[in-house]
């Protein structure tokens, strides 16, 4: 099975409701979706979401990563020789995680297909079933009190709480939702990089005396700002999540070597993919450190290709895959199921996900 090309094209999906952080705010999923093609006439599929504020990647560099540097250093490659197309994906062009991420899926899902086994049976099969939070945008407190009621009312028992525009504000959003909510909720506080390290442990430490149970904090601070989430980390007892301080496994084994966090969550837009997402995992097993799976504004075809891995790897212990659920649509067929908060495996071969909702490749 060859490469005989690699195309681009576009999706739109609306979502429930506008997607807020600390960083910015989106109404709808505007991705690249990107299509691999054997020389047998199979199919392998991708999607990559411009999520500049983190990854620096748009609409337009995506595109032209794909079209100018990656189909000319994979085209006539086997899918069978994997490794090498990953050192030639990885070494065409620097940084530009989305695009090779979106390509990445698309050649892992050639590679199941032509295996003929699902992708998370050939990362190592650990489970056929994850469980995904949901994320509650930061808003206006009732808003997000009723957001949580709702998302609770769906079935989901764990909520991930967008803050970090408040600063001190933030502990009397999470005291409403915690009493909303009640005891048994899972809640998990993402900042998105919005805090400084003294407020974060100011802020951290005063929902600890309060007693709301949180279950983790994501990026306190900003994505540079190892020294001060190192410091965070070693004066609250809250476990500290390093979400945009980790791209790659270099990014990993530093942020472990120096204990500046206490889980690292992995996503596929920020690792290039499924192939360098893998050796994350392998450094965290090697050192005991929990992984949470992650993704960006995505639609069900890219967040399928993440739930493959959790489902694939033990050391990805939770799982933050609600992409699918904030979008107000699902055009797609196959694949692993989405239940709200229950994703499940199927044996489709690859990552099995199909019918894109795009007009025009190219």
């Amino acid at each position: 099975m060859v490469i005989q090309d690699i195309q681009t094209g576009r999706i739109s999906l609306p979502l429930r409701h506008p997607f807020k952080t600390a960083l910015r705010t989106v109404d709808a999923v505007e991705d690249v979706v990107v299509r691999v093609i054997a020389d047998t006439g199979e199919t392998g599929y991708g999607e990559a979401p411009p999520t500049a504020v983190i990854t620096g990647d748009t609409l337009g560099s995506i595109e032209c990563a794909v079209r100018d540097f990656i189909r000319p250093a994979l085209l006539g490659m086997e899918i069978e020789n994997l490794d090498g197309i990953m050192k030639k994906l990885h070494g065409c062009i620097l940084k530009n995680t989305s695009a090779k991420a979106a390509v990445d899926m698309a050649v892992y899902d050639l590679y199941g297909k032509r295996l003929g086994a699902p992708v998370y049976q050939l990362l190592g099969g650990a489970r056929k079933r994850v469980e995904t939070d949901l994320t509650i945008s930061v808003n206006p407190i009732e808003e997000m009190v009723a957001d949580a009621l709702e998302a609770v009312g769906r079935g989901y028992r764990i909520l991930k709480i967008k803050v970090g525009k408040e600063g001190r504000g933030d502990v009397e959003r999470i005291a409403a939702i915690r009493s909303a909510v009640g005891p048994d909720i899972l809640l998990r506080v993402d900042a998105n990089q919005g805090w400084d390290a003294r407020q974060s442990v100011s802020i951290i430490s005063a929902m600890e005396d309060k007693g709301l149970d949180i279950e983790l904090v994501e990026q306190p601070v900003r994505a540079h700002d190892i020294e001060g989430m190192k410091y965070i980390t070693r004066r609250v007892q809250t476990p500290i999540l390093a979400d945009e301080s980790v791209f790659s496994p270099a990014d990993a084994v530093e942020i472990i070597r120096q204990r500046a966090a206490d889980l690292i969550n992995i996503k596929l837009m920020k690792t290039g993919g499924i192939h360098e997402a893998l050796k994350i995992c392998d450094v965290a097993e090697i050192y005991g450190v929990e992984c949470m799976i992650g993704c960006m504004l995505e639609s069900r075809l890219s967040v399928a290709a993440a739930a493959h891995l959790a489902a694939g790897r033990s050391v990805i212990t939770r799982a933050d895959l609600d992409g699918p659920s904030l979008c107000s649509v699902d055009p797609y067929e196959g694949g692993p199921v989405f239940d709200e908060a229950a994703i499940s495996m199927t044996g489709d071969p690859g990552i099995g996900v199909g019918n894109l909702p795009c007009a025009e490749w190219h």
